[in-house]
């Protein structure tokens, strides 16, 4: 007599993130249910539960691997154009984290694993918008110059990943086109404000 179960490897954890990744990329987070992800994971219905307690545990595990994963490609970054680049690219490498990521509702916003990756995070582009010549300012509060580079990055990203990008820019490299956008908005011999 054969059995049913097909999970005989030693990581439940990572083997349910991997199948709820692989399901939010194809049907979208809406799909998602512990349930599902036990029976693709060969194990009984209340194994997940035991790892996420349900599936808004679940999601807030991806969303923090999603913010880790983004803090590690924002860390190797030469500068903040360079950031935005990895930005973009980790939107098109991890499309289901980047989903669930900044959907609040989806997961648990005041976990506090997820609330340290996010900072890790944010701390990455700080530091790309404070390399900027004038700390990034240009006579600005620096934090809005962080909004202004995170709203550059995270919408090129999401109109790419939702196909509203085919037409504009045709064939052409994504993450080219990026840069080009960065050096328009975020050039180093941009004008300064009057009194400057």
């Amino acid at each position: 007599m054969s059995s049913r179960r097909t999970y005989h490897h030693g990581d439940l954890r990572q083997a349910v993130l991997t199948a709820a990744l692989d399901v939010i990329a194809t049907e979208g987070p809406s799909a998602l249910s512990l349930r599902d992800l036990a029976r693709r994971a060969g194990v009984s219905h209340a194994a997940p539960a035991h790892h996420f307690k349900d599936r808004a545990g679940l999601l807030t595990a991806v969303a923090t691997e999603g913010f880790d994963l983004l803090a590690a490609a924002l860390g190797e970054a030469a500068d903040l154009k360079d950031a935005g680049v990895r930005y973009v690219r980790f939107a098109a490498d991890h499309p289901a984290h980047f989903q669930v990521m900044f959907q609040p509702d989806l997961h648990r916003p005041d976990d506090p694993d997820l609330l340290a990756a996010k900072e890790r995070a944010g701390d990455r582009l700080r530091a790309g918008v404070a390399g900027l010549p004038g700390g990034g300012t240009r006579g600005t509060d620096p934090r809005l110059a962080g909004v202004a580079a995170w709203s550059l990055a995270h919408g090129f990203a999401t109109l790419l990943l939702s196909h509203n990008l085919e037409g504009p820019i045709g064939e052409q490299d994504p993450e080219e086109v990026f840069r080009t956008l960065a050096r328009l908005l975020f050039a180093d011999d941009a004008p300064q404000p009057p009194g400057e």
